[in-house]
């Protein structure tokens, strides 16, 4: 009996010598790890081997999950939001206050640009996948998004019909995928795969004026706070058949102008996307004619992330103004034939029943806002991301307002004299509407009747789906 108890003894003192043993190597490895996640931060905020390269691996992983899991349905994007209206087409059209013309439109839906008349027929349709133009092995993305997440983030259509296009894709960084040059059949006429984003523009001379990006691990001098790597903006000058002239990187111009401080209004979650280029104008001799801060052939960029509006000197490589007002992540800055600055205003009406976005024209030599339009509570202005305006001949303005899918034309007075909403439903997700991710007034004479002549529509073209 006492060599039982004995026993049993030892077999009571084993367990919980082991329990012990057990629970210290948990605490131990618990321990290692707390310290491990500790030496890691210190070494990524102190910069110091491995750190930063943990962080960008870590970065770099979670940016190929997420674009492996997040976005594998195309309606699951910024390119659909729900559909504020039901109504499809031109919803309003007052003749004789609408400035006439054709509307040259992209849509989130496709890549794809379309040219409608007032009455919203499609006259013509550019068409062009953007698997069709580029081969990963030809010099273009190496792992593309499919089809259905590119779409035309801009087009410019040229008088014997030719089109100038800038693929964009969600769900990918960097989402610029290059620019094409389509003939009037949709036929590639040439490709520049330089990772073209957002904006483009047309010179006096034919050259093309383009946003790129691409990533660079280069530290920036002085502005420690600007990540490493980061996304990069560049203004590249294409000839017109497409052959690269000059690339200038944006981020060093800045950087090295005495507008420096601009990158450090910065917020931190664009550190890796500091300015954000979303823009570029080429000044004409009208515009630099009441226009006092920039001259004829240079070209003025919006940076989204500091909430500046720029002008570049192509020639010096040089920013020689740069302006900062009330506006919130604007969009598309246009110079007018007054002096005045016009641009989309994506956050500056803040909250409420007019919506958060707004047109505003400023003075840029005092800075005062001279006339803006900002919705009204029954058909609100609110858009976050992109969207556009154009001051059109008749004095007008045509504002097209991205995530409403939705393009409207107002007067002075603001009276909406011409409206189009996206045909385009997805009614199986409860009614999507694709973005109108770009748009223009063109007069009928900006085509070349000998050259190219839009069709007179039989029909109103109602996609219902992509």
């Amino acid at each position: 009996m006492s060599r039982q108890n004995d026993t049993t003894g030892d077999i009571h003192t084993a367990v919980k010598d082991s329990g012990v043993d057990r629970l210290l190597r948990v605490s131990s490895f618990a321990a290692l790890i707390v310290l491990a996640f500790i030496a890691g931060a210190i070494l990524t905020a102190g910069d110091v081997f491995p750190g930063p390269q943990i962080s960008r691996a870590y970065q770099g992983g979670k940016a190929l999950y997420d674009k492996l899991t997040k976005y594998h349905d195309y309606l699951t994007n910024d390119l659909w939001f729900p559909q504020r209206r039901p109504e499809k087409g031109v919803t309003t059209y007052v003749a004789g206050k609408a400035q006439e013309g054709f509307t040259l439109y992209t849509s989130g839906s496709a890549a794809a640009a379309f040219l409608i008349d007032m009455q919203g027929h499609v006259v013509h349709e550019w068409r062009r996948p953007f698997s069709s133009v580029w081969q990963p092995a030809a010099g273009g993305v190496q792992r593309p998004q499919p089809d259905s997440h590119v779409y035309f983030r801009r087009a410019l259509a040229y008088p014997n019909g030719d089109l100038l296009a800038v693929y964009e894709s969600v769900g990918d960084t960097p989402f610029g995928y290059g620019l094409v040059k389509l003939d009037r059949n949709s036929e590639v006429v040439w490709n520049y795969p330089g990772r073209a984003h957002h904006g483009i523009d047309i010179g006096a001379d034919g050259n093309i004026y383009v946003l790129t990006h691409e990533f660079t691990d280069k530290p920036l001098k002085d502005y420690a706070h600007i990540a490493s790597p980061r996304l990069d903006d560049f203004l590249v000058v294409l000839s017109p058949d497409g052959e690269e002239l000059k690339k200038i990187s944006l981020l060093n111009a800045v950087a090295r102008s005495k507008y420096r401080l601009l990158l450090n209004t910065i917020s931190s979650p664009a550190f890796i996307d500091p300015l954000h280029s979303n823009s570029v104008s080429y000044i004409t001799g009208a515009a630099a004619a009441n226009f006092a801060f920039g001259k004829e052939g240079q070209v003025l960029l919006s940076f989204r992330e500091p909430s500046a509006v720029v002008v570049l000197d192509v020639d010096t490589e040089e920013i020689v103004w740069a302006a900062r007002g009330s506006w919130i992540g604007q969009h598309d800055p246009e110079i007018l034939a007054n002096g005045h600055i016009l641009l989309f205003d994506n956050y500056g009406n803040f909250e409420g029943p007019e919506g958060r976005s707004r047109v505003i024209e400023f003075d840029p030599r005092t800075m005062e806002i001279v006339w803006q339009y900002s919705g009204t509570a029954e058909r609100p202005l609110d858009s976050h991301i992109r969207s556009s305006q154009q001051r059109l001949a008749n004095g007008n303005t045509l504002i097209t307002e991205s995530n409403g899918g939705r393009i409207l034309e107002v007067t002075p007075d603001r009276e909406i004299v011409w409206e189009f909403l996206n045909p385009v439903r997805d009614e199986k997700e409860g009614g999507l509407i694709p973005i109108v991710s770009s748009a223009m007034r063109l007069d009928r004479k900006h085509f070349d009747p000998a050259q190219f002549a839009p069709r007179k529509p039989d029909r109103i073209s109602m996609r219902t789906a992509p």
